[in-house]
Protein backbone atom coordinates (compact mmCIF):
# COMPACT_ATOMS: atom_id res chain seq x y z
CA UNK A 1 0.00 0.00 0.00
CA UNK A 2 1.87 3.43 -0.87
CA UNK A 3 1.72 6.52 1.39
CA UNK A 4 -0.59 8.62 1.66
CA UNK A 5 1.61 11.41 2.24
CA UNK A 6 3.40 10.55 -1.01
CA UNK A 7 0.56 10.47 -3.01
CA UNK A 8 -0.66 14.02 -1.86
CA UNK A 9 3.26 14.76 -2.96
CA UNK A 10 2.41 13.57 -6.15
CA UNK A 11 -0.82 14.93 -6.97
CA UNK A 12 0.57 18.27 -6.28
CA UNK A 13 3.70 17.80 -8.57
CA UNK A 14 1.29 16.95 -10.86
CA UNK A 15 -1.05 19.59 -10.54
CA UNK A 16 2.26 22.21 -10.36
CA UNK A 17 3.04 20.69 -13.67
CA UNK A 18 -0.33 21.04 -15.44
CA UNK A 19 -0.28 24.49 -14.48
CA UNK A 20 3.15 25.31 -15.62
CA UNK A 21 2.18 23.64 -18.86
CA UNK A 22 -0.98 25.91 -19.04
CA UNK A 23 1.00 28.85 -18.46
CA UNK A 24 4.08 27.97 -20.92
CA UNK A 25 0.68 27.48 -23.42
CA UNK A 26 -0.65 31.39 -22.81
CA UNK A 27 2.94 33.15 -23.01
CA UNK A 28 2.72 31.05 -26.21
CA UNK A 29 -0.39 32.18 -27.45
CA UNK A 30 -0.09 35.70 -26.32
CA UNK A 31 2.97 35.97 -28.56
CA UNK A 32 0.87 34.93 -31.37
CA UNK A 33 -1.62 37.66 -30.31
CA UNK A 34 0.85 40.68 -30.25
CA UNK A 35 1.94 39.06 -34.01
CA UNK A 36 -1.40 39.21 -34.92
CA UNK A 37 -2.04 42.73 -34.03
CA UNK A 38 0.96 43.80 -35.16
CA UNK A 39 0.46 42.32 -38.63
CA UNK A 40 -3.51 43.62 -38.43
CA UNK A 41 -1.95 47.19 -38.02
CA UNK A 42 0.52 46.77 -40.55
CA UNK A 43 -2.25 45.77 -43.13
CA UNK A 44 -4.90 48.46 -41.67
CA UNK A 45 -7.21 46.06 -40.17
CA UNK A 46 -8.82 48.52 -37.58
CA UNK A 47 -9.95 46.33 -34.63
CA UNK A 48 -14.45 47.04 -34.27
CA UNK A 49 -15.98 47.55 -31.17
CA UNK A 50 -16.98 43.91 -29.43
CA UNK A 51 -20.78 42.85 -28.76
CA UNK A 52 -21.30 40.10 -26.42
CA UNK A 53 -24.14 37.60 -26.16
CA UNK A 54 -26.01 37.07 -22.42
CA UNK A 55 -26.59 33.55 -22.26
CA UNK A 56 -30.23 34.10 -22.85
CA UNK A 57 -29.24 35.73 -26.51
CA UNK A 58 -29.28 39.40 -26.03
CA UNK A 59 -26.54 41.25 -27.18
CA UNK A 60 -24.83 43.59 -25.37
CA UNK A 61 -22.37 46.13 -25.93
CA UNK A 62 -18.93 45.16 -24.15
CA UNK A 63 -15.75 47.92 -23.44
CA UNK A 64 -13.60 46.32 -25.61
CA UNK A 65 -12.39 46.69 -29.47
CA UNK A 66 -10.75 43.84 -31.41
CA UNK A 67 -10.87 41.44 -33.76
CA UNK A 68 -13.28 38.23 -33.91
CA UNK A 69 -12.02 35.08 -34.25
CA UNK A 70 -14.57 33.09 -35.60
CA UNK A 71 -18.04 32.72 -37.29
CA UNK A 72 -20.34 32.27 -34.09
CA UNK A 73 -18.51 35.89 -33.12
CA UNK A 74 -18.10 34.15 -29.30
CA UNK A 75 -14.17 34.71 -29.25
CA UNK A 76 -12.13 37.79 -29.93
CA UNK A 77 -8.78 39.32 -29.39
CA UNK A 78 -8.62 42.81 -28.28
CA UNK A 79 -6.62 45.67 -29.26
CA UNK A 80 -5.13 45.46 -25.76
CA UNK A 81 -3.66 42.05 -26.84
CA UNK A 82 -6.50 40.19 -24.60
CA UNK A 83 -8.11 36.77 -25.50
CA UNK A 84 -11.97 37.16 -24.65
CA UNK A 85 -14.58 34.67 -24.57
CA UNK A 86 -17.63 36.86 -25.80
CA UNK A 87 -20.74 34.77 -24.52
CA UNK A 88 -21.69 36.51 -21.05
CA UNK A 89 -24.01 36.32 -18.17
CA UNK A 90 -26.09 39.33 -17.77
CA UNK A 91 -28.83 40.85 -16.60
CA UNK A 92 -31.67 42.80 -18.29
CA UNK A 93 -30.00 46.02 -17.46
CA UNK A 94 -26.76 44.40 -19.27
CA UNK A 95 -28.86 45.28 -22.75
CA UNK A 96 -29.23 48.81 -21.96
CA UNK A 97 -25.47 49.30 -19.80
CA UNK A 98 -23.34 46.82 -21.66
CA UNK A 99 -20.73 44.65 -19.84
CA UNK A 100 -17.11 44.74 -19.13
CA UNK A 101 -15.12 42.18 -20.42
CA UNK A 102 -12.17 40.81 -18.68
CA UNK A 103 -9.24 38.94 -20.58
CA UNK A 104 -8.26 35.44 -19.84
CA UNK A 105 -5.16 33.47 -20.54
CA UNK A 106 -5.19 32.39 -24.05
CA UNK A 107 -5.26 29.51 -25.07
CA UNK A 108 -3.82 27.70 -28.10
CA UNK A 109 -6.48 25.56 -29.16
CA UNK A 110 -9.47 27.75 -29.60
CA UNK A 111 -12.93 26.16 -29.09
CA UNK A 112 -11.90 23.37 -27.48
CA UNK A 113 -15.36 21.49 -25.92
CA UNK A 114 -17.05 24.42 -27.53
CA UNK A 115 -20.53 24.12 -28.85
CA UNK A 116 -20.17 26.46 -32.08
CA UNK A 117 -18.38 23.45 -33.88
CA UNK A 118 -15.45 25.61 -34.77
CA UNK A 119 -12.26 24.61 -33.65
CA UNK A 120 -8.57 24.44 -34.02
CA UNK A 121 -5.54 26.55 -33.45
CA UNK A 122 -5.29 30.08 -32.47
CA UNK A 123 -2.80 31.00 -35.20
CA UNK A 124 -5.36 29.28 -37.93
CA UNK A 125 -7.98 31.73 -36.22
CA UNK A 126 -5.60 34.79 -36.63
CA UNK A 127 -4.67 34.18 -40.24
CA UNK A 128 -7.85 33.63 -41.00
CA UNK A 129 -8.42 37.26 -39.25
CA UNK A 130 -5.60 38.63 -41.61
CA UNK A 131 -6.75 36.96 -44.99
CA UNK A 132 -10.41 38.56 -44.07
CA UNK A 133 -12.44 35.13 -44.05
CA UNK A 134 -12.96 35.19 -40.07
CA UNK A 135 -16.72 36.70 -40.08
CA UNK A 136 -18.24 39.85 -41.96
CA UNK A 137 -17.29 43.11 -40.08
CA UNK A 138 -13.75 41.83 -38.48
Amino acid sequence: MSDPGQRQADAKRRAELHRAGRRAESQEAGRLIEGFIAEAGRRGLAPVPLVATTYAGAQVKTNVTGWYLNRARSVAVGADGGYYRLIVPGALLARFTGVTLRPEDPPLRVGEGGRDGEGGDLAWFLQRVLDGEASEGS
